[in-house]
Formats: C-alpha cells, structure tokens, sequence
C-alpha cells in the first residue's frame, strides 16, 4: 500500500512538470522532450565535474591539471609528491613545452637536504634607491594578491598563519588590509584604484590614513596595482548587497550602497604623476614602493624605464602579472584575449629596463601560474627575481578547482562570504598545507637550480632553458624571446652575494 502511495505521488509529479514543460514558452528543447530534456540541462550543470574525473586525462585539464593539482595537494599534506614509471608528457611534440639543462660539474651548492633551506630574494627590496626600511625578503615565494571579500575570512587567515610559519610575504589585494590579515604574516599592502582602507569619502586617495594602516601591521613593502591578469583594464562594481557592516569598516565605504572600483587612478594621470605619487608614500612610509600591471601596450613601460633612467625617482619594483591569471571574477573576453600572458609579457617588459642597464635597479615580481616548479624555475631565467602564488596557495588549502569563484558558492568555503559554506574550513590546519606547500616549492626550486648547477634559481640564465618549437625542434629559451647576451642574469656582484648566503653554515645566515 505504501509502495503505491509512493509510486502514485511520483506519477503525479512527472505529470505536472510534463505539463508545465509543456505550455513553458522558455525553452523550446522542454517543450518537444517534456521531462526528458530536464537531463540536458543536469549534465550540462555536472558537466566540469563530470571532465574533472571521468573524461579528461592527467595532464589535459585547465587551468591546472589533474597531475598539477596532485603535486600541489601531495605537498601541502607532506605526502609523497613523486611520480612513477615516467612523464605523460609527450616530449618530443609538445610544442612550448620547457626543458632545464642539467650540468655535470656544479659549484658551492646549498643543504637540499634541509626541510627548512632558506631561498632568500636575491636583491634587497628598496635597496637601490635607498628606502629608509629597505631588505632582503626571507622568501622569493610569496602569496600574491587576494582580497578579504573575494576570499573568506577563513581563507585570508589560513592563508597568513601559513605565510608567517613559512617566512614568506602575504600581499593583501586591493580590498584593504583586514582583520584576517592580522595573523603574524608579513604583508604586501596593495593600493587599488578604489583606495580601500585610504580614501576619503569621495573616493580620492587619503595619505594620513595610508600612513595609519601601514603603521598598525606588519606592513613591509607598498604595491600599487595598476591592473591584473584576470581583467586587466577594467574596473569593477561592489553591489551594496555585499557591503556589510565588516566589509565596509575594513574599506571604508557605507553600508550597503554600491562601490565602485575605477579602471585608472585618480591620484595620478601619466607616468611622471604615477612617479611623484610613488616617491611621496616612500618618503612618507620609508616603504619598498612598486607597481603591479598585466602587460599590453609597451608605451607605459618604455616611458617609465625612460624616466627612471634619469636616477632621481624610481619604483622599488615591478609585480607583471601574466592573462593566466584568475582567482578575479573576469568577463570571458578579458580572461581569455586581453593582455599578454606571463612569459611573453614579462619578457618584454624585462627587456624595456635591460636596454637601458636598469635591471639591477629594481626588483622583478612574477605572477601567473608560477607556483609550479617548472613554470617558477622559467620565469626566474627570465629574469624574475621572486614569484607571486595565488591560485596554487588556494589549492593547498582546500580548492578543488570547481570554477565557482564569482558565484559565492565556493564549495568548500575559499572563495564566497557564505558563512555556512566558509565554517568548512579550519584556518589552524589549512595554514599549515599552506606553510608546507610555500616551503615544498622553495626546495623544489632550489633542486632544479642545483640541477642545473647553481645555488639559486635566480641565477638560472635564458641559455639553461630550451623551448619546444615543434617537432623535435628546440630554441633556447633567450633565443625564443628576443634576449640579447647578459640579458635574465644577475650581476656578478649579486650573484656571488646570493651564492654565499645560501651555501654559508645555518649560524652565519
């Protein structure tokens, strides 16, 4: 009897939803397959899940792949991060694929050995230019941009208790520095076209209140963010649904009314104001100050290398940020074909200071998937001096790639203000992946490097690096970018410098 009740209620609810496909005049496939079409739009719906595990191969799916993803979370949990019986990548015709040269003989080398082996920056952040709280920072691999409100509170606070245990930076995004960012984690605060947490109540950019901020933390450098990978050029709108009473005392902003981000500044409109503006929070701060920018047209950067030729200003450094880049809800043309990505971009913007001798003058960022052995040990012989990881450090806590971030339906709490779905994480043991997936990729790189026969990754020259160009064709990778001979190598100077702090005893680093 119960069986029937059962059956006849489910009859009756197939016959209603057949009828209301039926006289539906919103979809046309509902309306000739009633009740049937409804699988279209089911599989449509679990369609990443379902290429996600069941229909793409290891090293198909983007933007990482199955045996990326493996690397990262195998490390974050300090599992083992080998693979066996050989690489699935097909070798000898994948074009753009990079290869290392490995070296027979090599000099002083660091402990690889060492779970804790130090990778120093090889340059003193604002050291050139003789800012007043200038440094070496203790870790070439940083966290990179994300903000409190694109991320939860739980992420942005596992994500700064892992940086302060592995000794690296946690730059704070545009969304200003909030209480999450306050965990021991040593911060990059990043200025955004909106001023978050510095601005006056119209939006205009506030020095006093700078200054307030950066005094109240551990603040240790300054980036001014120009534009990113994921929507370069544009800027953005924060509906005054999201605005709550938190978000608005960490940015500034009222309570529930919309906020809009520019796609330029206001408090500087070229190059020459963009460098006064720069000089006066150094001078103001005694900060490390720099700029972070997706690449496009090169006018910009030939006119800033120009005018930092001249000695008398200059930024700290240059964050470039590849159209890999996506941890930002982006319209699909911006994600897919505005800006250049990583490699391209940066090495034009590198060659615009070698040209005229300035590479030594400033500091090179890279961000853009670069929180991948091979993808890091290659921007480093381009010339990047310390790498930015941003979605990498999201995968070693928790994201499993399910592409919801602009949603708010991050599944497992990362990337939504959802309370309930935010709670899924516990910042205590995610910060630790975090920590040991920063410090993982350290050694890794200092493996590669070592491999190639010097003691540092910076020190790894575009003639280390060869480029599949085709069927068992390769060019070296400064060949591929136009790099003229010195070109994505340190001075020697520097070089040495760097060598004797890694190989010294552990007492006298």
């Amino acid at each position: 009897m119960q069986a029937r009740r059962i059956g006849a209620v489910a009859a009756t609810a197939v016959a209603a939803l057949a009828a209301r496909d039926l006289v539906q005049k919103r979809h046309a496939l509902l309306r000739n397959f009633p009740v049937l079409g409804h699988a279209r739009y089911l599989l449509e719906t679990i369609g990443p899940e379902l290429r996600q595990y069941i229909v793409t191969s290891n090293e198909e799916e983007r933007p990482f792949s199955r045996d990326q993803r493996s690397w990262i979370y195998a490390s974050a949990k300090e599992e083992n991060n080998y693979f066996g019986f050989g690489t699935e990548v097909d070798v000898e015709h994948v074009q753009g694929h990079a290869y290392l040269k490995q070296r027979t003989f090599a000099g002083a080398m660091p402990d690889l050995h060492d779970p804790q082996a130090p990778l120093p920056s090889a340059k003193v952040l604002g050291g050139p230019r003789g800012r007043a709280k200038a440094f070496r920072p203790a870790s070439a691999v940083n966290i990179s941009a994300m903000s409190f409100g694109s991320l939860s509170g739980a992420a942005i606070t596992a994500l700064n208790k892992g940086a302060a245990q592995a000794g690296t930076m946690h730059n704070t995004g545009e969304g200003g520095l909030s209480p999450y960012h306050r965990n021991g984690g040593d911060l990059v605060l990043q200025i955004g076209t909106a001023y978050f947490g510095c601005r006056n109540a119209d939006g205009t950019f506030n020095l006093d209140k700078l200054k307030d901020v950066v005094a109240s933390a551990p603040v240790k450098a300054i980036e001014i963010k120009l534009s990113q990978g994921a929507k370069p050029g544009l800027g953005g709108m924060l509906p005054g649904a999201k605005v709550t009473p938190e978000i608005a005392k960490i940015r500034g902003i009222e309570v529930g009314k919309d906020c809009a981000s520019p796609s330029r500044h206001t408090a500087f409109s070229d190059v020459d104001s963009m460098l006064d503006f720069v000089e006066l929070i150094a001078t103001e701060t005694g900060l490390p100050v720099g700029v972070k920018s997706a690449v496009g047209e090169m006018g910009f950067w030939q006119e800033l290398a120009a005018l930092m030729e001249r000695g008398d200003r200059g930024v700290d450094f240059v964050t470039v940020d590849g159209s890999e880049g996506g941890t930002g809800a982006a319209p699909r043309i911006f994600a897919d074909s505005v800006s250049l990505p990583f490699r391209m971009g940066f090495s034009r913007v590198y060659g615009t200071f070698a040209e005229l001798g300035l590479t030594d003058d400033l500091t090179f960022i890279g961000s853009g998937k670069l929180g991948l052995p091979e993808n890091a040990a290659v921007a480093f012989a381009l010339g990047v001096d310390m790498i930015n990881v941003a979605r990498e450090a999201m995968l070693s806590i928790g994201c499993i790639q399910s592409q919801k971030c602009h949603t708010d339906k991050c599944p497992t709490g990362i990337a939504t203000q959802n309370p309930w779905l935010a709670r899924g994480i516990d910042p205590t043991s995610k910060s630790t992946r975090a920590a040991v997936y920063l410090r993982t990729l350290r050694r890794e790189l200092l493996k590669v490097s070592s491999a190639v026969g010097v003691a540092h990754p910076a020190l790894i020259t575009p003639n280390d690096v060869e480029i599949m160009n085709g069927d068992y064709e390769a060019r070296t990778l400064g060949g591929v970018y136009g790099y003229k001979d010195g070109w994505g190598e340190l001075s020697p100077q520097l070089g040495e410098e760097i060598t004797a702090l890694l190989t010294a005893k552990p007492e006298l680093r």
